[in-house]
Formats: structure tokens, C-alpha cells, sequence
């Protein structure tokens, strides 16, 4: 006893003590903590420009109209589902409308996945190490690839990852427990994968493997019998539709359910039938594995003749490919190859970029596989976020130099009063946000009117052009630059109206050439 009284508990003793409840949580918090900083750093350059990508200023125009009573596919039109319109008008509803947040909403999206990254790999038993450099390789390769901005497949790939994490969790406890999964999984796996399918129908493939992970493992071994098995499916498709049939019933009562009908399948549908040809698909598919090169080199020592067999290594090398395979056919499905699709492969990808680099690593001396390993790690995740960022500070876009987009929105904005209509003809919909402006159409995305993809919408798009000049908007936007992809009849027809009822207010250069905002007499 010590002076005080007290027990003195030996060295060795004190190491065999439980860890504290706070110890836990603090260990626990570690590595999504570690992960958030990551994402932070790495997607810095995102919350810069106005414009990264065209699709998400239309989801935030979307979610800016919904906020206000016009719902999307009603007050603005698209041929995706209501599910990313939906999340970007959560966070707008909390943190407005400026650029940063639907950034932010990017950042928590990358921030999520790489955690469930990491989730699987402990769900694998495997080294934890493992999942860290997943995760990292994950939030430093999806700064590549349009990954910046906040898109589809941004926000639907935490919910696809964290499907699969539960999915291998449930398929190791029927291999090595011999426990069948709980319904309570089903639920949760199915939901998850339901709100994934309300943002984007590719995650079919991905949904049903998740489905497969959790219910085969366990059905081979005989703990689900039949019956359950098929209450489980039953009940899994049911929760997978439950997103979508709530916004179809939400529309119905609204009187708009063929709008949403419409834009969440009809569309997709047309949209599908106009397949890119099979040279261009190998074609924009080999660039993007140049553009992900060294993430692909390492599945030569990942998959090469591998020396572990069994046991977490060897099951999460297995379901890494398998789940490869799946991300394939999401990134197939529409047909279409553009490059934030192929943003699909990269969680599988990036597990098994670290199993490679795991595998090289161990062929250097036992003291220096650590950092061997944070060696390759680190040099690959650096290399992908220098090969994004390089463009972006050379170009300087809103940072030192100027930002086109908000030099438009400035422009429009001092010659018309909140809320004015304008048409935006074919430059970025978040004009529409960004100078406060109402709409003249709610076929904001331009490539869906005026250009190349007018036959998704079903409509006849010089008679919707015809109306919208018709009420003489006060005022309209025009990127010559991207002037050639509008249809000959409707640049006439908006060429001819210019002429009789505008004047050029401003002038801004973008890269491709002139932006000019003209108003109304």
C-alpha cells in the first residue's frame, strides 16, 4: 500500500486493464476523424469555382425551386430521379444557397464512403491499416474524374458502400459463426440501397450484390431456410422501392405524377437507347483507366498469384473483384461513358489498390514494411490529388484569378431585378442561383432544349423555344463558344429574336470564347 493507501497496480497489470469507456470512444472517432481531415484537404480546391460540373448547378436550381413550392421534374425539368435534388435541398434548407455548401454536401459524401471503407475492412477482420489506405486512396482518386463536384454518384456511393459493408459483414458471421442475418440488416441495407435507386437506378447492380452478400453465404450453409429467404427478398425489394414509391405517391397528390413518371424512368429509358458505339465506349473506358493508372497498377500485386488463400485478406480480395464486376455494369448501364461515371469503380478499386500495395510492401525488409506501405500509399493518393489540382491552380479559377461564371451572374444581375426571367440558352443552369434570376423554362439544362439530348423529354423543342421567346424573357445568356452544339432551326429562331427585341449588355470571355448576356429593350 502507498502512503496514501491506494493499491499499486504493477506495469504488467495495468496493461491487461480494459481500456476506459472514453479511450474507446476516442480510439473509435480516430480514423473517421483522420478521413474528414483528409477529405478536407484533398477537396479544398472544390469549394473555389461557381461551375465544376453541369449537372450539379441543375440540381441546385432544382433544389433552390423545390424550396420555394415548384418541385423538381415539375418546376424543373430533368431525366434523373428526384433523390440528389432532394439531399441538396436538405442542406440548402440549412445552409442557403451559395456555392460551398452543395460542396460541402460533396465533401460529407467522400467523407462517408472512405469510412465505410474502412468499416469493411474491419468487417473482414483485416488489418485496420488496410482500410485507412482504402479510404485514403478512395478521397484522393475521387478528386479525379469530375469528382470535385457534387454529383450522382457522389452522394449514392456512401449508401451503395455501407449496403456492402453490412453485406460482407453478414457473409463473414454465416462462414465462421454460423449466424444467420438479422432481419434488422434487411432493413437497413435496404433502405440504404432505396434511397440510392431515388438518386440514381445504376445502383441496381450494386444493391442486389449487398442483397446476395448478406442472404447467400447464409442460405448455402442452411441457417436461412427457403421460406425465410424469400421473406427476406421480398421484403428487401419492398424497402429498395419504398424511396421511390413515396415521392410517386408525394407527386400523385400533387396532380404531377406524370411528370415524375416521366423524368424518373421514361426519360433514363430514352436516354439509355441512345447508346454511345463500342469503339468510343473502349475508347472513353481506357481513358479513364490512364486517367486512374496507378490505382490500377497496383491490382497486378493484388490479384497476381496471390500467396493468401484464405482466411479476411483472401475474402476481401474475392468480394473486391466481384464487387469490381458490379460497378461495371453501373458504369455500362446508361451507356453513355462520361467520366464521373466511372467514379462507380473506385471504392472496390481503391481496396484493392491497398491490398496491392500491402502486397509490395511486405517484399521489402521486416523492419521497413510500415513504411513501405505509407510509402506507396501516400505516393499514389498524392500523385492523383497533383494531377487534379495542377489544372486548378494553373488556371486559377476562383482563386486569384477571375471566375467567368460569377462575372456572368454579376452581370445579369445588374440588369434585371430578383426573380425576372431569363433564359439561359446553353451555359451553366447555377446561373439561375447564382444571379438570383427566375425562369423563363423549366428545361434548364441546355443540352436537354437546345442541344444534342432534346429527345429525352419528349416534347417538341422548337415549339418550347417558340413559347419561350414569345414572352420575351428579360433577358438572355449565350455561350458562343458552345454556340455550334445548338440545333441550326433554334439558333435562327433565337438569332432572329435578339435582333428584334435585345440588346448586348455584356460581354465575358470564358475559355471557349465569348459569353454574351443580352437584355430586353
Amino acid at each position: 500500500m502507498s502512503p496514501e493507501g491506494s493499491l499499486i497496480v504493477p506495469p504488467a497489470a495495468r496493461r491487461m486493464l480494459p481500456p476506459s469507456r472514453l479511450r474507446r470512444i476516442l480510439r473509435g472517432a480516430a480514423v473517421p476523424a483522420v478521413l474528414f481531415v483528409a477529405a478536407l484537404l484533398l477537396r479544398a480546391f472544390s469549394f473555389a469555382p461557381a461551375v465544376i460540373d453541369t449537372d450539379e448547378g441543375l440540381y441546385m436550381l432544382q433544389a433552390r425551386e423545390w424550396l420555394a413550392g415548384n418541385w423538381p421534374l415539375v418546376g424543373v425539368w430533368d431525366m434523373h430521379p428526384v433523390g440528389a435534388p432532394a439531399l441538396f435541398a436538405a442542406i440548402m434548407f440549412v445552409l442557403g444557397d451559395d456555392i460551398w455548401v452543395p460542396r460541402l454536401l460533396g465533401l460529407l459524401g467522400t467523407w462517408a464512403t472512405a469510412w465505410g471503407l474502412y468499416a469493411i475492412v474491419r468487417f473482414a477482420t483485416a488489418p485496420p491499416a488496410l482500410g485507412l489506405a482504402a479510404g485514403l486512396l478512395y478521397l484522393a482518386h475521387a478528386t479525379l474524374l469530375g469528382g470535385l463536384a457534387t454529383n450522382t454518384e457522389v452522394l449514392f456511393t456512401p449508401l451503395t458502400t455501407w449496403s456492402m459493408a453490412l453485406g460482407l459483414r453478414g457473409a463473414r458471421r454465416a462462414i465462421e459463426n454460423n449466424e444467420a442475418p438479422p432481419f434488422a440488416k434487411v432493413v437497413a441495407m435496404g433502405l440504404m440501397v432505396g434511397f440510392a435507386l431515388a438518386i440514381k437506378p445504376v445502383t441496381f447492380f450494386e444493391g442486389s450484390l449487398a442483397w446476395l452478400l448478406l442472404v447467400g453465404p447464409a442460405f448455402l450453409r442452411g441457417l436461412l431456410p427457403w421460406p425465410r429467404v424469400v421473406l427476406y427478398a421480398v421484403a428487401y425489394a419492398l424497402l429498395c422501392a419504398t424511396p421511390t414509391l413515396a415521392f410517386a405517391a408525394a407527386y400523385a397528390l400533387r396532380g404531377n405524377f406524370d411528370a415524375f413518371l416521366v423524368g424518373s424512368f421514361l426519360a433514363p429509358m430514352r436516354y439509355a437507347g441512345a447508346r454511345v458505339g463500342l469503339l468510343d465506349a473502349g475508347r472513353f473506358t481506357l481513358i479513364a483507366a490512364m486517367i486512374l493508372l496507378w490505382a490500377f497498377v497496383l491490382l497486378v500485386p493484388a490479384l497476381w498469384r496471390p500467396r493468401v488463400r484464405r482466411g479476411p485478406v483472401a475474402l476481401l480480395r474475392r468480394f473486391c473483384v466481384v464487387w469490381f464486376a458490379a460497378a461495371t455494369c453501373a458504369v455500362v448501364m446508361p451507356g453513355m461513358y462520361f467520366q464521373h461515371y466511372f467514379l462507380i469503380w473506385l471504392p472496390p478499386l481503391s481496396l484493392l489498390a491497398a491490398l496491392g500495395a500491402r502486397r509490395l510492401a511486405r517484399a521489402a525488409r521486416p523492419g521497413l514494411v510500415v513504411a513501405s506501405f505509407a510509402l506507396i500509399v501516400g505516393g499514389v493518393a498524392v500523385d492523383a490529388w497533383r494531377s487534379s489540382t495542377v489544372p486548378r491552380l494553373y488556371g486559377a479559377i476562383g482563386l486569384t484569378g477571375p471566375d467567368p461564371v460569377r462575372e456572368v451572374a454579376d452581370a445579369l444581375r445588374r440588369e434585371i431585378e430578383p426573380g425576372d426571367a431569363v433564359w439561359v440558352v446553353n451555359y451553366h443552369p447555377a446561373l439561375y442561383v447564382l444571379a438570383e434570376a427566375g425562369l423563363a423554362t423549366r428545361y434548364a439544362f441546355p443540352a436537354q432544349l437546345v442541344g444534342p439530348y432534346w429527345s429525352v423529354t419528349g416534347i417538341d423543342p422548337n415549339e418550347e423555344v417558340a413559347r419561350i421567346l414569345s414572352t420575351t424573357p428579360r433577358a438572355i445568356v449565350i455561350d458562343r463558344g458552345w454556340w455550334p452544339n445548338v440545333r441550326p432551326r433554334i439558333a435562327a429562331m433565337i438569332e432572329e429574336a435578339l435582333a428584334e427585341n435585345y440588346d448586348l449588355a455584356a460581354v465575358v470571355w470564358e475559355e471557349r470564347g465569348p459569353v454574351e448576356v443580352w437584355r430586353l429593350r
